[in-house]
């Protein structure tokens, strides 16, 4: 008999489920998605969940009788209303304090189910089988639609009493006035997601629309695409280095489909982290790139029921 948990990803623009063993691998077959996204109802959010879940736990019934679920962790955008199950994503407006949690529970009862926000799981996924494996003072970070992450410190995932520390992506970065969704001026999320950094881009003179175009016309030299990257890259380092400034972090790992947007991304940020300041506690954080395929989600929602022991 092997112990499985039910693996559950909360995003912008959709959701996953999947069933994960104990060594972190996807069981194959069992990983489902479902749309989200900001026009979604609650109805419509509340059918999706429930269509990829019980797809997920329909492959394991499937695959045989002598396994198991033991737990459904869940990673949901942030934020969070506390570690009850309750959840208020930014991104999708007709969910706040909404009881995901409870919905998961009735679909999969007699289980326990354990509701995060996704960077935390995202960094218990990189000390499980990621980049930061060993390692006990970890952040991990995702650069993409948005801007997130989570902490381990001391071994222990730490959210704070609402659940949401962490999110780095709402940490103002100095000499930015750009306007975030959450009310705030200079958050990190403003100015170094993907779409932000498309639309400064745009506001410079360049004339593409998306990441992938930026990317590209980066590499062939264009100078108002390559200054946008720049820009992106060194406000994330500059909120790293105030993190570790404050919390002494070991490692970040940094993922994330904008990440990608250069070959040279996670370099320019651990650059900008090593000539930050004078303090050798925080120059000498390690940047290194996430070492997570694109299960990375679903695994480290896993690891919030194979690895309770470090979910603080």
């Amino acid at each position: 008999m092997t112990d499985y948990a039910l693996a559950v990803d909360l995003g912008g623009t959709k959701v996953e489920a999947a069933i994960v063993d104990p060594t972190g691998s996807v069981l194959p077959g069992s990983r489902h998605r479902r749309p989200t996204g900001q026009a979604a109802t609650s109805d419509d959010l509340a059918r999706s969940v429930t269509e990829a879940v019980q797809d997920a736990v329909g492959a394991l019934v499937d695959a045989t009788r002598h396994d198991r679920v033991v737990g459904v962790g869940i990673g949901s955008a942030g934020p969070l209303v506390g570690s009850d199950g309750r959840v208020s994503p930014l991104n999708l407006p007709a969910w706040r304090g909404y009881p995901l949690g409870d919905l998961v529970a009735s679909l999969v009862p007699d289980v326990p189910v354990v509701t995060r926000i996704d960077g935390i799981a995202i960094t218990l996924a990189e000390t499980w089988v990621g980049a930061a494996q060993g390692e006990r003072n970890v952040m991990g970070m995702v650069v993409s639609t948005g801007v997130g992450g989570g902490l381990l410190l001391d071994g222990r995932t730490h959210g704070g009493p609402s659940g949401n520390a962490g999110h780095i992506g709402h940490v103002q970065v100095a000499g930015h006035d750009d306007q975030c969704a959450c009310g705030a001026r200079g958050c990190l999320e403003a100015v170094a997601s993907g779409p932000r950094t498309v639309a400064w881009a745009r506001r410079n003179g360049w004339a593409g629309d998306s990441g992938e175009q930026l990317a590209e016309r980066a590499r062939g030299g264009d100078p108002i695409a390559r200054a946008a990257i720049e820009r992106s890259a060194t406000a994330v380092g500059h909120a790293i280095a105030s993190t570790s400034a404050l919390l002494d972090l070991d490692v970040v790992a940094i993922g994330g489909g904008f990440s990608h947007v250069a070959d040279d991304y996670i370099d320019i940020v651990a650059r900008t982290v090593a000539g930050h300041s004078d303090f050798g506690f925080v120059t000498s954080t390690r940047v290194v790139a996430s070492g997570l395929s694109g299960e990375g989600p679903l695994i480290g929602a896993a690891a919030l029921i194979h690895h309770r022991e470090q979910v603080g």
